[in-house]
């Protein structure tokens, strides 16, 4: 199996899904079918994962699912946003780990400016689309800004994984404790197995555990790779942490479960269960109160 190109993907279907691949008379021809005004816009990222799966790893998952989705649900899709919120997985400086991140106000300000451009030409309907959990911190802001300025639904759809996966819940071996859904884990391992070869190196693999930084006291502790940490069994407390300062290796969980057919099944999930929540939205009375862009410059 080749590397996955998704700039031409679906270049050569007969009922091509991602706009990259359209002109602008057949997005022109398909908005005016009349049920093709929804769209999903895929945002990922680059950033320090485990040693046995690439930097882009997030950036995989999410195109995987979009693409399936698209053309189970019949939707639009954008090219991929290969960059995301990822400010604690840089490392340490000069370790060239290889994140790429945006701050959070470059990233609103892409994803205002990708939706803003799509309202102009007439969908109504936006779903951004992501794998990364982070990406979805900064975004509530911009979200409602652009419900409120124009008057589309809007929403971000993010895949199931860390604490809200039971779309697939039951194809993971790993046990709880485990983490099988967090990073570089049984989930993204087995669904980088399913989507090319070549990109996951299990001689690199290791089995880890998240816990809380060195600097903090035997009085705290962590289990995953949010944003809390643990303070005398009470998880209330947000605290702005590296990643590298509760995860050593960039592993949370045990990726040694991880297979090919997994994966397939996972990917089949949750492109299913994102086509059923676009075929639910397109049934949404959503109306455009103002959909130019003047601002666009």
């Amino acid at each position: 199996m080749a590397e996955v190109d998704y700039v031409n993907e679906d270049a050569d279907e007969e009922r091509k899904h991602n706009i990259l691949a359209l002109s602008f008379a057949e997005v022109a021809e398909r908005l005016a079918e009349g049920d093709q005004d929804t769209v999903l816009v895929a945002l990922g990222s680059t950033e320090k994962h485990g040693a046995h799966i690439p930097l882009g790893t997030d950036s995989y998952v999410t195109m995987e699912v979009v693409k399936r989705a698209a053309k189970a649900a019949d939707v639009l899709y954008s090219p991929l946003v290969p960059f995301g919120y990822s400010p604690h997985h840089m490392g340490r400086h000069l370790e060239g780990a290889g994140t790429i991140t945006l701050r959070a106000e470059t990233y609103r300000r892409i994803m205002s400016d990708i939706a803003r451009s799509l309202i102009f030409h007439g969908f109504k309907r936006v779903i951004f689309v992501s794998h990364h959990g982070s990406n979805t911190k900064p975004i509530d802001e911009v979200m409602r800004q652009l419900r409120y300025d124009t008057g589309a639904f809007i929403s971000y759809y993010k895949t199931p994984t860390e604490r809200d996966a039971s779309v697939i819940q039951d194809l993971f071996e790993n046990p709880p404790e485990e983490t099988p859904g967090w990073h570089s884990s049984e989930l993204e391992t087995s669904a980088l197995m399913a989507t090319s070869e070549g990109l996951v190196n299990m001689k690199r693999a290791v089995e880890d555990r998240a816990h809380a930084p060195a600097y903090m006291t035997d009085e705290f502790s962590k289990i995953d790779g949010t944003s809390t940490v643990k303070f005398k069994g009470s998880e209330n407390i947000w605290v702005p942490m590296e990643h590298h300062e509760y995860c050593d290796t960039a592993v949370i969980g045990n990726p040694f479960r991880s297979n090919r057919e997994k994966g397939l099944q996972m990917l089949d999930r949750m492109s299913e269960h994102l086509a059923s929540f676009v075929q639910e939205v397109r049934k949404f009375d959503v109306e455009v109160t103002y959909s130019d862009y003047p601002g666009r410059a």
